[in-house]
C-alpha cells in the first residue's frame, strides 16, 4: 500500500494523540471527516496502524530507573539448535515483568533489553538472580538512561 500525504498527516497527528476524534483530526488537517475516518480504517486494515497505546509516567508508577541491558549469546548453548535456543530465550525473558522491550541487534552485542526498575537493588536482582540463570545468556553490559528526550 502506498501512503499519501493525507495519510502521513493523519498518522503524525495520531502519533501525538491517538485519542483524538476523527472530527478533531479533520479540523487540524483540513481533511474532511469522512476521508479521515476512511483513511484511518484503511491504515488499520492494512496493518500500518497496529494498535493504540498509552504513554505512562514510569516514575509516578514507582519505576524511576530505565536501563538497557546488552547481552551476548552463550555460543556453546546456541550452536546446538539456534532456533530452539532463540525461542526458549524469548519465552524466558517475556515472562519477566521488568522487561519492556526485547531486541535482537547487530554490533558488539546480540540482544538488547529495555528494563524499568524500582531501584538499584532490583537491578542487582535482575542481573544476578534472573537474567544470568536463563540458558543461552552470556556476558551483559548495562546502560542507564539519565534523561528521556521524547
Amino acid at each position: 500500500m502506498k501512503i499519501d500525504e493525507k495519510e502521513l498527516r493523519i498518522i503524525d497527528i495520531l502519533k501525538e494523540n491517538a485519542r483524538l476524534s476523527t472530527h478533531k483530526i479533520s479540523k487540524k488537517t483540513g481533511i474532511p471527516v469522512t476521508t479521515v475516518y476512511n483513511r484511518i480504517k484503511k491504515l488499520n486494515k492494512e496493518g500500518i496502524i497496529k494498535g493504540y497505546t498509552i504513554t505512562l509516567d514510569h516514575k509516578k508508577l514507582g519505576f524511576p530507573i530505565t536501563a538497557y541491558v546488552l547481552m551476548h549469546y552463550n555460543l556453546e548453548h546456541w550452536q546446538k539448535n539456534p532456533q530452539e535456543a532463540r525461542d526458549n530465550l524469548k519465552k524466558a525473558m517475556s515472562k519477566l515483568p521488568f522487561i519492556h522491550e526485547i531486541k535482537y541487534i547487530t554490533g558488539n552485542f546480540d540482544i538488547m533489553l529495555k528494563v524499568r526498575l524500582k531501584d538499584m537493588g532490583q537491578l542487582n536482582t535482575v542481573l544476578l538472580d534472573k537474567l544470568r540463570h536463563i540458558a543461552g545468556i552470556g556476558n551483559t553490559e548495562t546502560i542507564f538512561v539519565i534523561e528521556d528526550v521524547k
